[in-house]
């Protein structure tokens, strides 16, 4: 469930963190102008509740807001 202004994008973790956060390089099929950039997320609740962990080169999808491309959330691991 998505709030209003929020999208979601796919990107790799390239680095971990102290406090669940990552480093995550958005991949290339997300808009042009988050090509390629690194954004620093942290872990969404509902992950850290079910102790889902990441590893370097894990594919994820995260939730950022327009008004901040620097910073997101990472809210799902993908397969």
């Amino acid at each position: 469930m998505n709030n209003k202004g929020v999208f979601e994008i796919e990107g790799v973790v390239t680095e971990n963190l102290p406090n669940t956060m990552f480093r995550v390089k958005m991949t290339s099929d997300t808009p042009p102008d988050l090509k390629d950039k690194i954004v620093l997320c942290h872990l969404s609740g509902r992950m850290r509740r079910h102790f889902v962990r990441l590893l370097p080169g894990d594919r994820v999808r995260c939730e950022m807001t327009p008004l901040d491309t620097s910073l997101g959330r990472i809210v799902y691991r993908l397969k």
